[in-house]
């Protein structure tokens, strides 16, 4: 979602700032800007609704050169993507500030500024920051920007993290946060902040992670941290491995085909020193934690959330426990029934997710104390603030469609429901050994799935013509269709929805016709019986089928029937090799349709807003 990066140091940092948002460009965003202060004490700023690239452009054609400076990447929420909503935004050419987040009070404090005399040209809510902190700079905080900056916080209600300059103060960076992720670091030549940790590592790879409610003062020669309290305090900092080849496409068109393809080997990364079954994959107190839990509650948004359905299946059915399974949006506002003795699982591919992050701290305040996180950022506010983890090792996701981390995800929730299983004796030790064998040959079996790519395509080119297309499944495949489903539209914005192939004829029956073609995921399991007659209501109505079944499914192929046949059945894991061909099924179709695959449309990589 919306990135930030900011800089002082003792060279000309545009560059570092421009690179740093390009960086983070896989995020998703509508438009993008840069404010810098020059030695005389003067701002400038420049604000494109176009790619980064043509920012860089600006820059380079205005010859912009400056030793202080933010920079940030705007994905539209108050007011649409116009110049003028873009970020950075400036008070009386004084100050500049840039913001992610939400502030819920903006429209009490925009009333308030207007009636002082501060004039608004912007829709936005970050504008109102902006003035905040002029005000206060110019008030009781005589002209201190930290000062400013910690006044101006609170009066604030919501998700922010900010970083601000002063025209009158070259050489100093203030930033804050609450709600939303700021990292911090230094190099010898000054001192760096950014919304994510990656877009720093061409400057440092020793990285502090700010806590809520901190503000941070940065110079060339230090940074200072202030707690909620204005108490100086330290942050631990942390060295991060930075691999350029994760971020580089090398020979494929896009970065979710590349990480499409990276699945088999995400997938071996994740199970590397996975030798046995045990609670230690989860933390040093995970047995005693796990001794102590009577249900499971997922809390999860999107993708993640199809996999917490898939994991409810597994859980019930290995371990004979209730497992609940919440959309993270809106379990924190509903009425619920907390069981302080169940795990609370939250699943996220950056561990930012505002969301479920939010889900989280409502279920501490019920009661709830034992949590698990499974996540791909071992350093995410998510990891930090559970009380057990799992770090899946699915490497960098540029594309904002999530693809290797979905899968890898599974994986985790497959371990933990074997983990719970053997802790209540219900995992003998031939069982053990044989899930061990299942998962360590998934990659291979994912391998032969993607290599039926060639029909896929074939498929991709009936789908591309089409206004809406559904998705069938059961069982453990139904949150597979719907994750097929969701690929679908959020990549080629074809119309697309998922549903359980027994509740076709109780209403979704009525969307079928010859325009509508009905994806099902038929793996030769108990419910295949069933599927067929249900794949039969389909036909009988004219749409063509396009099934993934597995080599002895016993389907054949027929007028209006297409088949792709999975290579290996996984038995229960077999969703994680079933959702293969429907990834590869949405790619290619977006690409035929044209459109922005890695960055679709009103979308972003972290939702890092509610």
């Amino acid at each position: 979602m919306c990135g930030i990066v900011g800089a002082v140091a003792k060279r000309n940092i545009a560059p570092v700032l421009l690179e740093g948002i390009a960086r983070l460009e896989y995020r998703g965003y509508d438009s993008t800007g840069l404010a810098v202060v020059h030695s005389t004490k003067t701002l400038e700023r420049l604000v494109s609704t176009a790619r980064v690239a043509d920012l860089v452009a600006q820059a380079e054609a205005k010859g912009v050169d400056a030793a202080t400076g933010i920079s940030h990447t705007r994905w539209a929420t108050h007011g649409k993507p116009s110049e003028t909503n873009a970020h950075p935004h400036t008070s009386h050419n004084e100050i500049a500030l840039v913001h992610n987040g939400i502030i819920e009070n903006y429209e009490v404090l925009r009333e308030m500024l207007k009636a002082e005399g501060y004039e608004f040209i912007s829709q936005t809510d970050t504008e109102v920051i902006a003035h905040l902190v002029h005000k206060h700079w110019h008030g009781n905080a005589h002209g201190d920007l930290r000062r400013a900056v910690q006044a101006t916080v609170r009066q604030l209600i919501g998700a922010y993290a900010i970083a601000v300059v002063s025209a009158r103060e070259p050489g100093r960076l203030v930033g804050a946060r609450f709600g939303s992720p700021l990292v911090i670091g230094r190099n010898d030549d000054g001192s760096y902040l950014a919304s994510d940790a990656v877009a720093l590592l061409p400057e440092t790879q020793n990285i502090a992670y700010l806590e809520e409610g901190d503000v941070v003062d940065l110079t060339r020669e230090a940074i200072v941290c202030y707690d909620r309290n204005e108490e100086t305090v330290e942050r631990p900092t942390v060295y991060l491995e930075a691999s350029t080849a994760q971020v580089e496409l090398g020979p494929y068109r896009h970065f979710m085909q590349k990480e499409i393809f990276e699945q088999p080997r995400a997938i071996a990364d994740t199970l590397e020193g996975v030798e046995m079954v045990t609670p230690l994959l989860f933390g040093e107190n995970a047995a005693e934690v796990f001794s102590k839990i009577d249900s499971v509650l997922i809390l999860a948004c999107g993708t993640s959330h199809y996999a917490g359905q898939v994991a409810k299946q597994w859980i019930e059915s290995l371990v004979q426990m209730p497992c609940q399974v919440e959309i993270a949006s809106e379990y924190r506002y509903r009425d619920s029934v907390p069981n302080p003795n169940a795990l609370v699982i939250v699943v996220s591919q950056s561990g930012e997710t505002a969301d479920t992050l939010s889900a989280l701290n409502h279920a501490k305040k019920l009661g709830h104390t034992h949590t698990l996180t499974i996540c791909n950022v071992a350093t995410s506010a998510m990891v930090r603030q559970t009380e057990l983890r799992f770090i899946t090792r699915a490497g960098i996701e540029i594309g904002v469609a999530s693809t290797k981390a979905f899968t890898t995800q599974l994986v985790a929730l497959f371990l933990l429901a074997l983990t719970l299983a053997k802790g209540r004796n219900r995992l003998a030790a031939e069982e053990e050994a044989f899930w061990l064998r299942t998962l360590r040959h998934l990659p291979s079996a994912i391998q032969a799935a993607l290599a039926l790519e060639p029909q896929v395509i074939a498929w991709a080119e009936a789908f591309s013509h089409k206004a809406s297309a559904l998705f069938l499944g059961r069982g453990l495949h139904y949150p597979i269709a719907q994750e097929g489903s969701l690929k679908l539209k959020e990549t080629s914005y074809i119309h697309a929805e998922a549903f359980p192939a027994g509740e076709l004829k109780h209403g979704p029956l009525a969307l079928v016709d010859v325009d509508v073609p009905v994806v099902a995921i038929a793996p030769n399991n108990a419910l295949l019986e069933k599927l067929k007659s249900n794949l039969q209501e389909v036909r009988a109505r004219g749409a063509e089928l396009y099934v993934v079944a597995d080599l002895d499914s016993h389907l054949a192929a027929g007028d209006g029937i297409h088949l792709l046949r999975v290579p290996e059945h996984a038995s229960l894991l077999s969703p994680v090799v079933h959702v293969a061909p429907l990834q590869l099924l949405a790619y290619h179709t977006a690409v035929l349709r044209g459109t922005d695959v890695d960055k679709p449309r009103n979308l972003a990589k972290s939702v890092t807003v509610e």
